[in-house]
């Protein structure tokens, strides 16, 4: 049923209006489903005495809230951009997340306590068929849940609504732990209940903080995915009229807010305007097919001089011979007789930068060529 309303919308509702349509749509299903699995739960917790239902209970609470946090997260994240937020609003659904994730946290924590002294002061947990069969159904609503906020995340690529969907599978999992915490008693006689809500407490409290961990790297700016980055470089690859590309920058601003920047290395015999045609032909396709604001800076390379391309390929060999990982951009030859070129150091690099300057100055005197040195030393870059 979650999938046709979906779908629904998303053959109703314009691109940019279909995230925060479909985000609020599976708040208001996560707040109704988690609120009705929370009164449930927690009724036959007290009537069981069980602390691992009522942790169990607590947690549907949190999930409660967690949707509450949804829905003011995707209202926020939809508003457009404005004077002073001009990049738009998107990144507040890492704010919501994060908050999901430290709720998530709390609540594992707390029951710690709980359960250490259940299991000092182990009780009888008080077995029905009816609490057997309301947790059955709370994993069946969970799983259902769970695949429904995977569904909507996937579709409208929001970290928040899938962190959710993790959210969901973990609690079918403590919940499946409660049921059989209750059948070992039943069966054996054996009081695990405090041992159970023990490792719920651990697992609730671990799965919390690796969701904050993540949404707080969102929030400072890591990494690109190989898969972004691919793409560009994919896109990059079409235009033969480009010598190559480098120092490519991504900045996020939230799931549908990308902007980038990268240098173009094109022939120094074209004209300005050729040069120009070039780089805002690439910015124009790889936004309407990667929806990415890009930005190219012009480098300029003289590849007709004999001078140029006998000292590139020799500097090519000397980097080789320090490390096959170095690479060497943005390649110079100046009137003062100077070689000035930026050199990409790899992760596997184990030189210094004096050392690694000295060594192509001794390599370039043993092959007599006289020429002064500029290096720029990038430790950071994406392709």
């Amino acid at each position: 049923m979650v999938r046709f309303f979906i779908d629904k919308m998303e053959k109703k509702y314009r691109q940019e209006m279909l995230r925060g349509k479909i985000g609020l749509f599976s708040g208001i299903f996560g707040l109704l489903t988690n609120l009705m699995l929370f009164i449930s739960k927690l009724l036959i917790g007290l009537s069981a005495n069980s602390v691992s239902i009522m942790a169990d209970a607590m947690n549907s609470f949190s999930d409660s809230i967690s949707s509450v946090l949804v829905l003011v997260g995707f209202k926020v994240a939809s508003k457009p951009a404005d004077k002073d937020h001009p990049y738009g609003h998107e990144r507040f659904e890492y704010v919501t997340g994060l908050g999901v994730a430290l709720l998530i946290t709390f609540v594992g924590s707390q029951f710690f306590k709980t359960s250490i002294e259940k299991m000092i002061n182990p009780t009888s947990v008080h077995f029905s068929w009816l609490t057997f069969i309301i947790l059955i159904l709370s994993v069946i609503v969970k799983l259902y849940q769970g695949l429904s906020y995977r569904y909507a995340g996937t579709k409208i690529d929001s970290q928040t609504l899938i962190a959710n969907a993790k959210d969901s599978f973990n609690d079918v999992y403590t919940t499946s732990a409660v049921l059989l915490s209750i059948l070992v008693e039943q069966l054996t006689g054996w009081r695990i209940d405090g041992y159970i809500g023990f490792v719920l407490a651990v697992y609730i409290t671990a799965s919390g903080l690796l969701m904050v961990r993540d949404f707080v790297n969102e929030l400072l700016g890591q990494r690109p995915t190989e898969k972004e980055i691919h793409q560009i470089e994919q896109q990059l690859n079409r235009y033969p009229n480009i010598l190559g590309y480098h120092d490519l920058l991504i900045h996020n601003y939230g799931p549908q807010k990308s902007f980038a920047s990268v240098h173009i290395e094109v022939n120094s015999q074209m004209t300005l305007d050729q040069a120009h045609d070039v780089i805002d032909l690439i910015e124009r396709d790889i936004y309407k097919q990667l929806g990415v604001h890009l930005v190219c800076h012009l480098d300029p390379v003289t590849v007709n001089s004999e001078e140029y391309l006998e000292m590139h390929q020799e500097l090519v060999k000397i980097l080789n011979k320090l490390n096959s990982d170095f690479r060497m951009h943005d390649f110079r030859i100046r009137y003062n007789r100077v070689l000035e070129f930026d050199l990409v150091i790899p992760d596997s690099n184990k030189w210094s930068e004096d050392e690694i300057k000295t060594e192509i100055a001794r390599e370039l005197r043993e092959i007599e060529k006289s020429y002064q040195l500029k290096i720029i030393f990038d430790h950071n870059y994406l392709l």
